[in-house]
């Protein structure tokens, strides 16, 4: 039944959400609608709607399962976007990961299944 998710985050700047999203974390941007903002890569979609109050980026976040997380995160890490306490490492729950805090304020961490891998 259920398909996908689609995560809608906060975002305080249309432009720069679209520079930040396009140039450091290599999304392509699909569209503006009235402040409504829709992005993609590999396969994920991400959304956001746009807001003054930048208590809402602070409280908002997603998880993104990805393969090669080693490899995004020297791409990220590149672009000095990885959260301060968020460097990649292997989780009691199975996951290698790592986060970044995107221009917002939102939390989004990349995560790799490594309960298969030896």
């Amino acid at each position: 039944m259920l398909k996908y998710a689609i995560p809608i985050l906060a975002s305080l700047n249309t432009e720069e959400t679209i520079k930040f999203y396009t140039e450091k974390l290599g999304f392509t941007f699909h569209s503006n609608w009235d402040g409504y903002l829709i992005f993609s890569r590999d396969g994920i979609d991400l959304h956001f709607w746009t807001t003054d109050n930048p208590e809402y980026p602070k409280n908002t976040g997603c998880y993104i399962n990805v393969t090669d997380v080693d490899e995004l995160y020297q791409e990220y890490q590149s672009h000095s976007v990885i959260h301060p306490e968020g460097k990649i490492k292997d989780m009691p729950w199975e996951m290698r990961q790592f986060s970044i805090l995107d221009n917002n304020g939102n939390i989004i961490h990349f995560g790799e299944d490594i309960s298969l891998k030896e």
